[in-house]
């Protein structure tokens, strides 16, 4: 009885741990299936990166703020008011593509800042100073437009979201350039998950099994390069999936590496005790609402460049996305549980079954609800795997 009852613990926790990458290559195989094989064309693979590029970049952010047991619904109206200032610098003053892009940047940090000092030094619960700024920025975004649209953006500008690197390595047909670094990024992907897995191991925790790891590890490096090899037959690699790639790698490496990303999962797995050990939970959540503001304005430059357009109703929607991605990736609704690499898969799994949905003419309405279902069991897995773990104590 014994023995079993550690076989189904043992098969809990590794779902817990291999499930989103599980559920992931499943919902592709499913939607192939279900399109056609659609889904996998090559034109296609390419048009959810682009399309869900903004959401990921936001959800990378988001992530950080839910692991520190905050919530940020400001972020939609911020990508819209940030877009829109990239707007004003760069097609109504004239100035460089790039001075867009920077004053995007900036007024996000400063947009970040304003929050922080709210939820940090004041005190307020962060849903309710970003329920604020959802209001406060939407309202800015009109201001700052006029209430009207501005298009079109400088070519530069718009490579951002739409722009392409190719035939650096030639390739007839086929780009070599994108084969070779999705190599490396899945090769990459492998080292990284086996030196963790030996880190946890050394300071005695609980890791998966060693044929549901390898199984991981093989299923991921064989999307990653099926992935690749799509992108090759196409465009070759999107601007915009090297801007994520950087982002993941970095955000990666301060969640699970620096010490600010032990004090963000401190704060949010028992703020009492954090306090307690000398961490500066105040400066913790300022920076942590910052860097929410710098990702929504590099966010607004993406989906500006995609659109071509600064328009005052952009970004509507866009925070409950984020969070959405957030929580089916494997953040913990409580705080101080996600990982980066967890939420750009619950990205991907959303943008994956907004794309199946739509090519097979499933309305947006039945969609809506099927998204809403998926992040509901989603929350559900992670609450029944908290009391299963809380019971086995």
């Amino acid at each position: 009885m014994g023995a079993l009852e550690s076989v189904k613990s043992l098969f809990t926790k590794n779902l817990r741990q291999s499930g989103i990458y599980l559920a992931f290559v499943a919902i592709i195989i499913l939607f192939y299936f279900l399109t056609g094989g659609i889904l996998l064309e090559p034109q296609n693979v390419t048009n959810i990166v682009v399309q869900n590029s903004y959401i990921l970049i936001l959800a990378i952010g988001m992530v950080i703020v839910i692991i520190a047991g905050h919530i940020d619904l400001s972020v939609g109206s911020v990508v819209a008011f940030t877009g829109a200032v990239a707007g004003v610098l760069t097609v109504r003053q004239g100035l460089p593509w790039y001075v867009g892009v920077i004053g995007a940047l900036v007024v996000g940090a400063l947009v970040g800042a304003w929050q922080g000092y709210w939820v940090a030094f004041v005190g307020i619960p962060a849903f309710i100073v970003t329920l604020a700024g959802m209001l406060i920025f939407r309202g800015a975004t009109m201001v700052t437009l006029g209430n009207t649209q501005i298009s079109p953006f400088p070519d530069a500008f718009r490579n951002i979201a739409s722009g392409y690197l190719n035939g650096w390595f030639g390739g007839s047909g086929i780009d070599v350039f994108t084969l070779v670094l999705g190599a490396v990024g899945a090769a990459a992907f492998a080292v990284s998950q086996f030196r963790s897995r030996r880190a946890r191991m050394a300071y005695q925790q609980s890791v998966e099994s060693m044929p549901m790891f390898l199984m991981r590890v093989v299923l991921m490096g064989i999307v990653m390069m099926a992935f690749a090899w799509e992108l090759a037959r196409y465009k070759g690699l999107p601007i915009v999936l090297i801007i994520l790639a950087v982002l993941i790698l970095v955000y990666a490496a301060i969640t699970k590496r620096s010490v600010f990303g032990r004090h963000v999962y401190s704060i949010g797995g028992n703020l009492n005790a954090a306090m307690l050990s000398g961490i500066k939970v105040k400066w913790v959540n300022f920076w942590i609402m910052v860097n929410m503001g710098v990702l929504s304005g590099l966010a607004g430059v993406v989906f500006t460049a995609r659109l071509n357009l600064a328009n005052p109703k952009a970004g509507t929607g866009f925070e409950l996305d984020a969070i959405a991605a957030c929580f089916i990736g494997g953040a913990a609704v409580t705080g101080g549980v996600g990982t980066v690499i967890g939420t750009i898969i619950g990205g991907l799994i959303i943008g994956v079954m907004n794309n199946g949905m739509s090519i097979m003419g499933i309305g947006i309405d039945y969609q809506q609800a099927i998204k809403g279902l998926v992040l509901l069991l989603a929350v559900a897995f992670d609450v029944y795997n908290k009391r299963r773990a809380g019971a086995s104590r």
